[in-house]
């Protein structure tokens, strides 16, 4: 279906148009005329099938229909999003969908100052685009004010439950309006996904494009077996061997980010690391030197990857597999998005066993194993490198038993003892 046959506005078809889009995808062919009906959505899709523009292009049509001519109005449209990354994504979206329109929308997230988000608040806007914890700083200064709100959208609301922010969308709701329509998007579903969609949805809509905790279907899936000390140097080998060009590495930890990208920048590899850490300028640097090219690997928390949108992006590596097996569905979705094909690389250690399991579990499918005969490991210890039976082709090292360290004594004068004080 064409976009010219949803009951959009001329102005916003012109936007569309000049961004490229003709057709609709499935989930802006199911989403866009329940909303444009007055619809609570509960909508399943995994990222990169159009989502944003799903929620956007309609509340653009039903805002400006709508809309107040006072400099100082309040917003009518709330979107909710993980992190700052995707609400800096999700607000653009909403300024290029509605650039020939005269709303306005205003994006806040915490790690930069809070002043100028006030007093582009105090001009007046239509739709506001918020991470949690600097929504409810806004709430608590009364720099901001819900009690106008229309339309409330929680933009991938799995991801705002596995990081602990359930009770501020609680409060969040709290300070809404009881009469409005609401919008919930997850990739997957689980229980405490259905209870806060009992909360919040009234009679929805069920909108779902995708099988529920299913991947993306044009991302190729490979698990490699590896030990902890050669997981770097395979992931390098991999890197240049195959000569990726961009590749977004996962870690568990924002230490582990920083180590990996230092390891893989000495190594020949220009990277850089995004988590939780870094300020928003930093973390922006990086992710524009990704997007132009200037760096090959970018390591990333689970946090600090919500949000990122890349159309090109082919390769992405679980460095370390996820403790929650949904989030390794949200990873491998940063690739094989808007219809293209991607490669999703898992490094697996003995340790990482259960982990996979459990992954495997939820997709319902088996990840093929692959072997990679070019690679030669690093020796480090004696120990074999692997002790998976499905990676029997891999090299082992040998090497005689380690001898039992001999102790070590201090030598030189003994120091003299410090005299209490009474």
């Amino acid at each position: 279906m064409t976009f010219k046959r949803m009951g959009l506005l001329p102005e916003i078809l012109k936007a569309v148009d000049a961004q490229g889009y003709i057709k609709a995808t499935p989930i802006q062919m199911h989403a866009i005329p329940a909303i444009l009906d007055g619809r609570d959505i509960l909508g399943g899709a995994q990222t990169g099938t159009g989502k944003t523009a799903a929620f956007a292009l309609p509340i653009l049509t039903i805002l400006n229909e709508n809309r107040h001519t006072s400099k100082a109005r309040k917003p009518k449209a709330l979107i909710l999003a993980p992190t700052r990354e995707l609400a800096d994504q999700v607000g653009e979206s909403f300024r290029n969908y509605g650039v020939f329109l005269p709303l306005e929308t205003v994006t806040i997230y915490g790690g930069v100052k809070i002043n100028p988000q006030i007093s582009n608040l105090k001009n007046g806007t239509d739709i506001v685009v918020a991470t949690p914890g600097r929504l409810l700083d806004h709430l608590g200064q009364k720099t901001i004010d819900l009690s106008e709100i229309e339309i409330f959208v929680l933009d991938e609301a799995d991801r705002m439950l596995d990081t602990g922010f359930i009770r501020d969308i609680k409060k969040i709701v709290q300070a809404l309006p009881e009469r409005r329509q609401n919008l919930l998007f997850s990739a997957t579903y689980g229980n405490d996904i259905k209870a806060l969609a009992k909360d919040i949805l009234k009679n929805p809509v069920s909108v779902e494009v995708t099988k529920r905790n299913a991947a993306a279907d044009k991302v190729d899936q490979f698990v490699y077996f590896t030990t902890k000390n050669q997981k770097r140097h395979l992931l390098a080998h991999l890197i240049q061997e195959e000569s990726w060009y961009q590749v977004l590495v996962f870690v568990k930890t924002k230490h582990g980010a920083n180590r990996l990208a230092a390891q893989l920048d000495k190594g020949g590899i220009p990277s850089s690391a995004i988590h939780g850490n870094k300020s928003q300028a930093a973390r922006t640097r990086a992710l524009n030197a990704f997007k132009k090219g200037d760096i090959q690997a970018l390591v990333a928390t689970d946090i600090a990857a919500r949000g990122i949108d890349l159309q090109d992006l082919s390769h992405v590596v679980n460095y370390d597999l996820p403790n929650v097996p949904e989030d390794y569905v949200h990873r491998i979705g940063r690739t094989g998005r808007a219809g293209k094909s991607g490669i999703a690389i898992s490094l697996v250690t003995p340790e990482d066993k259960q982990h996979l399991q459990r992954i495997q579990r939820v997709l319902k499918h088996t990840i093929p194993v692959k072997t990679n005969g070019t690679f030669k490991p690093v020796v480090q210890n004696p120990h074999p490198i692997s002790s998976y039976p499905e990676q029997n082709n891999a090299a082992k090292t040998a090497g005689k038993p380690q001898q039992k360290a001999q102790p070590t004594y201090r030598t030189g004068a003994p120091q003299r003892r410090r005299r209490r004080s009474a």
